[in-house]
């Protein structure tokens, strides 16, 4: 018989207040399905404390360690993990796997008008990842009697706003952050036009991209910041087993750390066959991983094995890009973040973004977010143009180390 449903995640209770809860997934397996599984847990704010990860190539056993909150929708996390895993069904006694097809979510316009106020873009964007939309595009911008004019693309992960229920939970629920600030708010399907305009890549002008990347894209940025400790360590082994690369990695832990990593060898189409991630004392991460290429053999060729390493290292020391830029008088916030092969982005950006600047006591008037193609690969670049007012009071270097903290999950 097939498994269950509702026994492909498993999530525990936890021992004791702040201990880690384990998440069980018992499900068939696919290449990048580690990858999906980190991003949901990403997504929902989660920390991973260890992982264990275990595939003969057909079947996965994956046991993930993690930190929550108070405000963890445990149940919603288990409904997302389990929508991500490989479907298995039953006919005959026998079992069978199917890889359900990707359907491109439908897209929405969330477009509303309120009197602005410190702190109003990342209450909204709060709203949204409570209520589990993603942001895929944003224009904001205010005008000059203080309103502020918000378009947000966005999908809805549990596929229903396109119900009335949704469309009114959505709006209830903006309405008690908001009060009486909020003036308007519709949401609307858009056609297929609208949406593959949104998710275009578009060119950055060059001056930009020099500013977020410098001379060269793997070059490290023109910014100073206090970076992931260069001290990391990438080994490729072929020695210790007869169908398996394994790869060990010794470096400083940040939020998403374990989604760097399993993205980057879902871009390369590389299968992870064992595999443990351990945290230790001071941040410090332990990663052993027992991979294999599509067709099944080892990583032998020098140059493959160059170029993992090369990605992985550069995707761990610097998995997000920050710089804040002259704009003439003003300044701008500039982050970029690498996008998925599949198309989906980092989750959480724009809200640890928001977060931070309203920590800051930083003032946003207007904010965009784009895909653009950067070299050989397409990049998610937040453009937010920072309200100076009078002068800005916080240095601008506080506000790059402040953004870069709380996407590293320093804060």
């Amino acid at each position: 018989m097939g498994i269950l449903y509702d026994d492909l995640v498993i999530i525990g209770p936890s021992e004791k207040e702040g201990d880690p809860r384990v998440i069980t997934v018992n499900c068939p397996d696919k290449t990048g399905l580690g990858c999906d599984l980190c991003r949901i847990i990403l997504f929902f704010g989660l920390s991973i404390v260890r992982v264990d990860v275990s595939t003969d190539g057909k079947w996965c056993y994956i046991v993930f360690w993690v930190i929550g909150k108070s405000t963890t929708r445990w149940s919603s996390l288990q409904d997302r993990l389990s929508a991500a895993c490989p479907s298995c069904s039953s006919a005959s006694g026998f079992s069978y796997f199917q890889l359900r097809p990707p359907k491109p979510p439908d897209v929405f316009l969330l477009n509303f008008c309120c009197y602005d106020r410190k702190g109003l873009l990342h209450d909204v964007t709060e709203v949204l990842c409570e209520l589990e939309l993603t942001i895929k595009k944003v224009k904001v911008s205010t005008t000059p009697d203080g309103r502020v004019m918000d378009l947000f693309f966005i999908t809805d992960n549990r596929e229903l706003l396109h119900t009335k229920k949704r469309q009114e939970d959505a709006h209830n629920h903006l309405k008690t952050v908001l009060g009486d600030a909020m003036i308007s708010c519709d949401i609307s399907m858009v056609g297929p036009e609208i949406t593959a305009c949104s998710q275009t890549s578009t060119l950055l002008p060059s001056a930009i991209i020099r500013e977020i990347f410098g001379s060269n894209i793997e070059d490290e940025p023109p910014c100073e910041l206090p970076q992931v400790s260069g001290n990391i360590s990438i080994t490729m082994d072929n020695s210790l087993s007869p169908a398996h690369t394994l790869v060990q990695i010794v470096c400083q832990d940040h939020k998403g750390l374990l989604y760097d990593m399993m993205r980057t060898l879902k871009d390369y189409n590389i299968k992870i066959s064992y595999g443990r991630l351990t945290t230790k004392p001071r941040r410090n991460c332990e990663v052993d991983l027992f991979i294999m290429q599509a067709d099944g053999k080892k990583v032998v060729d020098p140059s493959k094995q160059n170029a993992l390493c090369s990605r992985l290292q550069m995707e761990l020391l610097r998995p997000i890009r920050v710089a804040v830029v002259s704009r003439g008088p003003d300044a701008e916030l500039l982050v970029a973040n690498p996008v998925e092969l599949s198309g989906k982005g980092r989750p959480l950006v724009f809200f640890d973004i928001t977060h931070a600047l309203k920590m800051l006591n930083v003032c946003i008037f207007s904010a965009e977010i784009g895909r653009h193609m950067i070299g050989d690969r397409e990049w998610e670049v937040y453009r937010i143009l920072l309200d100076e007012g009078d002068g800005l009071l916080v240095p601008r270097k506080k506000i790059e180390e402040g953004v870069w903290k709380m996407l590293m999950g320093w804060e």
